[in-house]
């Protein structure tokens, strides 16, 4: 076989050019020639090329050095490269011409090269230069081709990024994966073909797994449409065709990426979820410039709303939050992302009062985000007291502080939970922004909520907790076969809750369009699957029984019987009963027995403030009857 060495010498390159130059010069001249010049012709034709293959030379060895076509990997020979070779050619053959009508107009009347030898000469010239690098690609990439069995897969997506990938995977090496085609879902592609590729339509990926054992598709469309990336995921799911993403071109080096940036698909891609329009002029003329703080900042939301606001150039961010460490990652991170911004770090607990009011009073906000907030719905359950103590009495401290200093907005984040309450942690809520409302026609100050269900990779949510037990080795654990949740990504959430704030004059309690709920053990099934792993062979799935306070399916908040639209339509308006101050007195109430009631009896206050508070799987049922 032909030994081929990894990092061929400069000038062996070069030399090898020239060869092919001449040999290029050769072949016009016997086209000229028809293969049939005798020796008289041969010699009054080397006669007169004999006074310039000199030049030629000359010519040729400067022109490819200064379009550096020897410092290209052979192997690794792209459209820049072929876009060069011509260039050089073409430069070349531009040259010839001018310095042949020179040497016809001032010396013997001969031209350099006769015409059609100069065409023919350039067109040899550059199939011989392109062809050579082409055989030694091809005779490289078949001495370092895997010895292993190579694995068929598809590209999703016909388009630039398509092409990029199939590109990618073949000028690997140590790829194991061969390109069977690529699919698409544009039904005009279908049959045709890229790169002699053929394209499939989507419609055909079972037909291909039983054809071609298809084993892996790659998803090469940077912004696929939600339905179709969805519909395609959930077949490759059921046929067991592992599923990998190019990465974002930000992260291409020079227009290009390896195979080891091919990455899983994320579980936030199986829920078919369409992009959000925001009104980014609209928030951008809300925040730009303020002073903004955000509680919580630390958790899942807040986190997310700092990197949201801080696109809107704040002339200040506080990051309040009492968990040191999360917050000390925060820091880093927007000073990675956004160097320009100016935020100062607030450790400190929400129920502090004087030390929130020493925050209002030193940096004065102008809008107040309010992600402060124990949500486990099982912790809670054990704890009502610190339900109360932060849910309730530390929103009251911070929207208290908020009139007082005259905050323009005050937008609290609230959960789908506090609907129908079931648990402590969704009355507590649910007690909060009864609270907030109440206030909203006592001073100019607008107070606005937003409630959304279970979002996506949160801290503690039910993603994280299966990808942990996957690493573990299993089981899976689902409370039960039954329960739904409605779920959206961190983003999402942090987007509407600026879009609801932006919107809002004060007073409403905004919910969002969660689409479609989910069964919890699909989700869990989905994700085993992603994991590259099957149910029942390398991980199983345990039924644990609901825990203290959980529903099997969260409310419906966006149907027309209780909502009102607005000019977004993921944004919708609760229609509520309204607060009264019997409300806040008994509120009040609440928050001073703290010290005094125990947990049955704090509850029992909650339920007098909540009726629509009924516990379910609890101790606190008892209460209810």
């Amino acid at each position: 076989m032909i030994k081929l060495r990894a990092r061929t010498p400069r000038w062996v390159i070069i030399l090898i050019d020239l060869l092919l130059a001449a040999s290029s010069l050769a072949f016009a001249y016997l086209i000229r020639f028809d293969l049939k010049a005798d020796s008289s012709l041969i010699q009054k034709e080397w006669m007169i090329l004999s006074k310039s293959i000199g030049f030629y030379f000359l010519v040729k060895f400067s022109v490819f050095y200064f379009y550096k076509i020897h410092k290209g990997l052979v192997r690794y020979t792209s459209t820049e490269d072929l876009k060069r070779i011509f260039l050089a050619v073409l430069n070349c053959s531009f040259i010839f011409l001018i310095a042949g009508f020179i040497r016809y107009k001032f010396l013997d009347d001969y031209f350099l090269f006769p015409m059609s030898v100069l065409i023919l000469e350039f067109l040899a010239g550059f199939a011989f230069a392109v062809g050579s690098r082409f055989i030694i690609k091809l005779l490289y990439l078949e001495r370092t081709k895997s010895k292993h069995e190579l694995d068929n897969v598809l590209i999703y997506g016909a388009g630039v990024s398509g092409i990029i990938t199939k590109r990618t995977i073949e000028n690997d090496p140590r790829n194991n994966q061969n390109v069977i085609g690529f699919v698409d879902d544009n039904a005009k592609l279908s049959a045709t073909r890229i790169e002699g590729t053929k394209i499939f339509h989507t419609e055909k990926i079972r037909i291909l797994k039983d054809e071609f054992d298809i084993k892996q598709l790659i998803v090469a469309i940077q912004n696929p449409n939600a339905d179709n990336l969805k519909k395609v995921l959930d077949t490759c799911l059921d046929l067991k065709i592992a599923v990998q993403k190019v990465p974002n071109p930000k992260s291409w080096v020079n227009g290009e990426f390896t195979t080891k940036q091919l990455s899983k698909i994320n579980i936030e891609d199986l829920l078919g979820r369409k992009p959000i329009s925001l009104s980014n002029e609209k928030i951008s003329e809300d925040l730009n410039g303020k002073v903004i703080l955000v509680t919580g900042a630390a958790g899942s939301i807040g986190s997310g709303l700092t990197k949201e606001i801080a696109k809107y150039k704040p002339s200040l961010l506080l990051l309040l939050d009492q968990a040191e460490s999360p917050v000390y990652d925060l820091q880093f991170e927007l000073a990675t992302l956004y160097p320009d911004l100016k935020f100062e770090v607030i450790i400190g607990d929400i129920c502090n009062e004087n030390r929130m009011r020493r925050i209002f009073n030193h940096f004065n906000p102008q809008f107040v985000y309010h992600a402060a907030a124990y949500k486990h719905v099982p912790m809670m359950e054990l704890n009502p007291a610190e339900a109360v103590l932060n849910n309730i009495n530390g929103t009251k401290v911070i929207a208290d502080l908020s009139i007082e200093f005259g905050v323009r907005k005050f937008v609290m984040i609230s959960t789908d939970k506090a609907v129908n309450p079931t648990n402590v942690m969704g009355a507590s809520k649910r007690i909060a922004e009864i609270y907030v409302q109440s206030k909203n026609d006592q001073t100019k100050t607008q107070f606005i909520t937003t409630r959304f269900g279970n979002v996506l990779g949160s801290n503690g949510s039910v993603i994280p907790l299966f990808q942990k037990q996957i690493e573990n080795g299993g089981p899976i654990t689902v409370t039960d076969e039954r329960i739904t949740r409605f779920f959206m990504t961190i983003p999402e959430a942090c987007q509407l809750v600026l879009e609801a704030g932006t919107m809002g004059i004060g007073g409403e309690i905004y919910v969002f369009d969660m689409g479609e709920s989910v069964k919890i053990i699909d989700l869990a099934k989905k994700i085993i699957s992603l994991s590259g792993l099957e149910l029942g062979k390398d991980i199983d799935i345990k039924i644990t029984g609901l825990r203290p306070g959980e529903k099997l399916y969260e409310e419906l908040l966006a149907n027309e019987e209780n909502t009102l639209p607005t000019h977004h339509d993921k944004i919708l308006i609760a229609k509520i009963r309204a607060a009264d101050s019997h409300d806040i007195s008994k509120i009040d109430q609440l928050i001073n027995s703290l010290q005094i009631d125990a947990n049955s009896e704090l509850v029992q206050k909650m339920k007098d403030i909540v009726p629509e508070f009924i516990s379910n799987n609890s101790e606190f049922e008892k209460l209810d009857k």
